[in-house]
């Protein structure tokens, strides 16, 4: 899988930790958004921009969908890979997709939209080398 923009995505490898199951060993819900953040985390860091660094512009990427779609059961001590790229990036808002696997099982795909903010949380127009660094 590779970002139609810039043609990076990242593998992020995952064990599942005992603390992210639930009484059947089974991988809770929540845990699959903590995994993309992750791995969006990493591709930032690939890309030459890490998330602090937008920070520390004056801008937040906020949270303003998601969507998972669970296809498997993770369980413990699994070993997986979170896979992420970009899927689209306007002057405001940035999209990533994600795709979990046990070697090559889908055990879930997912989306999150973000919008860029400033310090006072209004939305704001991200900064052109922003935009160039995530691939517009």
């Amino acid at each position: 899988m590779t970002d139609r923009l810039t043609g990076i995505s990242v593998q992020t490898a995952i064990r599942v930790r005992y603390a992210e199951t639930d009484m059947m060993g089974v991988v809770h819900h929540a845990t699959y958004p903590v995994w993309f953040e992750v791995g969006r985390s990493d591709l930032m860091r690939e890309m030459g921009l890490p998330y602090t660094e937008i920070e520390a512009r004056g801008y937040y990427l906020m949270l303003s969908g998601l969507n998972v779609e669970y296809r498997r059961a993770a369980r413990y001590d699994d070993e997986l890979v979170v896979t992420t790229h970009i899927s689209a990036l306007r002057s405001r808002t940035v999209t990533f997709v994600y795709e979990v696997r046990r070697g090559e099982e889908l055990l879930s795909t997912g989306e999150s939209r973000h919008i860029a903010t400033d310090k006072q949380y209004r939305p704001a127009r991200m900064p052109d080398d922003v935009i160039a660094a995530l691939g517009g």
